[in-house]
C-alpha cells in the first residue's frame, strides 16, 4: 500500500495513485473500504474498487476520500 503525502506548502493532502482508501458513501455520509486512487483529474480523484478493479465512473473530491485504516483484529 502506498502512503499519502504531505506537501509542505499547502494544508492540503494529496494521494499518490495507489494509495488504499475509504471514500465517503454520498447516501449517508458513512466511509466504505475498498478503493484505490487510479488517478489525478482537475478537482478530485480517479478512484479503482479493489475487489473488481473497475474504475468508478466519477471523480471523487479529496474531502471524500481518506486513507484506508488498518482494521484491529
Amino acid at each position: 500500500m502506498s502512503s499519502a503525502l504531505m506537501d509542505d506548502h499547502t494544508t492540503a493532502t494529496q494521494f499518490n495513485v495507489g494509495t488504499e482508501v475509504e471514500v465517503r458513501r454520498r447516501f449517508d455520509r458513512a466511509w466504505a473500504r475498498g478503493f484505490e486512487v487510479s488517478g489525478h483529474v482537475e478537482g478530485g480523484y480517479r478512484l479503482r474498487r479493489l475487489s473488481d478493479g473497475a474504475v468508478l465512473p466519477v471523480a471523487f473530491p479529496e474531502d471524500d476520500i481518506r486513507v484506508a485504516e488498518l482494521l484491529r483484529v
